[in-house]
């Protein structure tokens, strides 16, 4: 059944109450990107200590939004201090490049100051890396400088039972006794292309894993990846920068070549005792997740097809190597990775599914499944287990796709969920392994982000950051011209329900206003929530000036199951289009809309389907922008592509039909390309392959591109040209554009 657009009292009812001011102050792009940032504090990583009496988060500074500090707010009495000031502590020294490229994948390029942190397990100190060397942080506020060198240590960690700190340098894996200060490598022959404990390229870039080595819980045991990247192809990339141009060689493994050699090695926290883990006799798998066994004499290894159609747990003897399947995954298109394995102390395990066609809690016990919730909606992340309780704490949508809230289920016996989080916000929570109390980080599109600690049945015990819309709040000068986004549902081409985003300017009866359509339209790429999300302040500003913003989530994107996820596969920029031109003819038929002013704007995946849109609809848009766009598959990496393309060593064809630069010169609208020249995710080499096609078409355009700009084009700077230069194209092509 269509669903009808939500009417606007009823999206209004989900704001807070608003201060008043007599008028507002003009939102303008330069005030958007400069500090303090019009979301009011973000903080970032927000964390229980040990004992629960803590909390800790990276805190951003007012005058200077991209510096965080360390926090620590007492949990009991809510007073907040800084425990360390990154600008005192910090040498101001320069990162390595491998750093910085792990930022990169970690999405906090360009953040300054201290960009992660951990307990010691022992609850009395926080390890703290700043400006690439590590410090240990006490509770009174002294700092232990732990290491200084040239190097930049990476990756560090305090072991479990706090006897040692680990990192890398160098390509190795290194460890500190904590009581005597003494430091081991336990590896010497990282270097050139081999490397200790790190995770390979694509393991951070797509699986979300961040590290390759992992601490036993007893502290006798390292799991160590080796990582071989000699077979990775050297890609040479121009990284032009506004000073010159550096011809980067960098081991890439495009679609279709060859990936990193990953093994798995157990040694003793003193280099002794090596022993290779056996992960089967293909080589050209991936080694997606590693978790120990709670009693540390094991430890589970998820190895994953080149295909992906197929991922095995293996229990794994950490003194032999020896290793056993306990169960599989398959799937005709591809398994999803997932970071929801917890292994109980009765040796049966928790586990999330999409065997249902919707991701799912299942517990296994000697060989036996259990489904412990079901239905067509999606549990997200597990967030803690309360074995007494005999609960599992998780967030989910089964409510609303767009509403991720937190819950907990039985899985001692058949039991519905319980929901924790109030209904009408976007929550992400974090919880102490007891599964005690919660920190939840919520935000709606009234309420930029929140974050408060809360006890198992979701009553709020303290804010942790409140983040008010008072009077002081940085965004307080512009809530009188705020408007709510309304949500809402569209039939797509297949009946799916297909939710939107619309932000629209008071309406004027009889007046039809512009639309800027916001795309992004690939896995994993949700943009319709109930949450303050990133964009919120740029897209009022758009509201400001007179446009209407829509963005629609099509098929292929996440949290509506794998029928619907799933229809991109090998057919990329095919079911996308077809929904987001679905969205295109319900916009036009709205008698507030011009139909002859509606443009789109995408970045990255967006970007391409921009190109995709333009050429599969000549004339249906005004005119479109493409920032970072992918237009040859190819060039993009094997475990994402090839997820949903296939290998184009052995079957090209999804590859030539889900390219960009196939269809150019079926682009008849006004095109504004912009890339960043040192982009190593999306390479410039995308845009320029366009550009020189549609130059050979004849074909006109606008160009921008960014000296050093990565991926992001972050800074200040940039980011306010980036949105001159789109906001001032449209402004020409499509807002100044004659009536039709």
């Amino acid at each position: 059944m269509r669903k009808v657009l939500l009417p606007l009292v009823a999206a209004t009812a989900l704001m807070p109450i608003l201060p008043s001011h007599s008028a507002a102050a003009e939102l303008t792009l330069d005030r958007l990107f400069q500090s303090p940032s019009l979301a009011g504090p973000t903080p970032r990583k927000p964390t229980l200590s040990p004992d629960g009496r803590l909390v800790t988060l990276l805190r951003n500074r007012a005058d200077e939004k991209d510096r965080f500090d360390l926090w620590a707010i007492d949990a009991a009495s809510g007073t907040a201090r800084m425990l360390v000031d990154s600008a005192k502590i910090g040498s101001g020294a320069e990162v390595s490049e491998e750093e910085k490229m792990r930022r990169e994948r970690l999405r906090i390029a360009g953040t300054k100051g201290i960009t992660d942190y951990a307990w010691a397990p022992d609850g009395q100190s926080i390890l703290v890396p700043i400006d690439g060397d590590l410090y240990l942080a006490g509770l009174d506020g002294k700092v232990r400088r732990m290491t200084e060198s040239a190097a930049t240590e990476i990756d560090a960690k305090v072991s479990p039972k706090g006897r040692s700190l680990s990192f890398l340098r160098d390509q190795n894996l290194y460890v500190v006794d904590l009581a005597s200060g003494a430091e081991k490598p336990l590896t010497e022959d990282g270097g050139g292309t081999l490397s200790w404990g790190a995770a390979e390229f694509v393991a951070q870039e797509e699986m979300h894993r961040f590290t390759g080595y992992w601490w036993s819980p007893d502290d006798r045991y390292l799991a160590v990846a080796r990582v071989d990247e000699s077979p990775v192809a050297i890609v040479t990339r121009a990284a032009i920068g506004a000073e010159g141009t550096k011809v980067v060689e960098q081991r890439y493994p495009a679609a279709g070549t060859k990936n990193a050699i990953v093994d798995l090695y157990l040694f003793r926290p003193d280099g002794s005792g090596r022993v290779k883990a056996d992960l089967g006799t293909d080589p050209d798998v991936y080694l997606t997740r590693v978790d120990w066994a709670k009693d540390g004499n094991s430890l589970f290894v998820q190895r994953m097809s080149r295909d992906q159609k197929r991922l095995d747990v293996l229990r794994v003897d950490a003194a032999t190597g020896a290793s056993t399947i306990l169960f599989s995954e398959t799937a005709p298109t591809w398994v999803n990775l997932h970071s929801n394995f917890r292994p109980l102390s009765d040796g049966s395990l928790i586990w999330s599914s999409e065997r249902s066609g919707f991701s799912h809690l299942y517990r296994w016990k000697a060989g036996e499944w259990t489904q412990l919730t079901k239905g067509n909606w999606a549990v997200e992340e597990v967030t803690a287990i309360d074995e007494k309780a005999h609960r599992i704490y998780f967030t989910g949508t089964a409510e609303t796709p767009i509403e991720q809230q937190l819950y907990w289920v039985r899985y001692d016996r058949a039991a519905q969920p319980v929901r924790v989080t109030e209904a009408g916000w976007w929550n992400a929570v974090a919880m102490d392994d007891k599964a005690t109390r919660a920190l939840v980080t919520r935000s709606n599109p009234g309420q930029p982000g929140q974050v408060y600690l809360a006890d198992t049945a979701g009553k709020r015990l303290a804010w942790i950051e409140q983040n008010a819309l008072g009077a002081d709040h940085p965004y307080a000068p512009y809530l009188p011209s705020h408007v709510a986004p309304v949500f809402g549902t569209i039939a797509g081409p297949d009946g799916s329900d297909l939710h939107y985003r619309m932000l629209s300017p008071p309406r004027e009866p009889g007046k039809r206003y512009p639309v800027f359509v916001h795309v992004y339209g690939g896995p994993h790429g949700q943009l319709v929530t109930r949450a303050w999300y990133r964009d919120l302040p740029l897209e009022q500003y758009l509201v400001d000036q007179g446009w209407i913003v829509f963005t629609l989530d099509n098929r292929g994107t996440n949290g509506r199951g794998t029928t619907f996820e799933n229809a991109i596969y090998h057919a990329m920029g095919g079911a996308e289009v077809e929904d987001q031109l679905a969205g295109l003819a319900w916009l036009k038929r709205q008698d507030f809309v011009d139909p002859g002013k509606v443009s789109v704007m995408g970045w990255s995946y967006g970007g391409y389907m921009t190109l995709k849109l333009l050429e599969q609809a000549p004339g249906a848009f005004a005119a479109g922008v493409a920032v970072a766009p992918v237009t040859r598959w190819e060039l993009y990496d094997t475990f994402y592509t090839e997820r949903y393309l296939g290998n184009p060593a052995t079957d090209p064809k999804p590859y030539e039909t889900s390219g960009a630069l196939e269809q150019s010169s079926r682009i008849a609208d006004p095109l504004l390309i912009v890339h960043g020249m040192a982009d190593d995710n999306v390479v410039f080499e995308n845009s320029t392959a366009l550009i020189a096609k549609l130059q050979r078409e004849k074909k006109p355009f606008e160009l921008m591109v960014y000296p050093g700009g990565t991926h992001a084009i972050a800074g200040e700077g940039p980011q306010t040209h980036v949105w001159q230069t789109i906001t001032g194209f449209l402004d020409r092509t499509v807002k100044e554009k004659a009536a039709e």
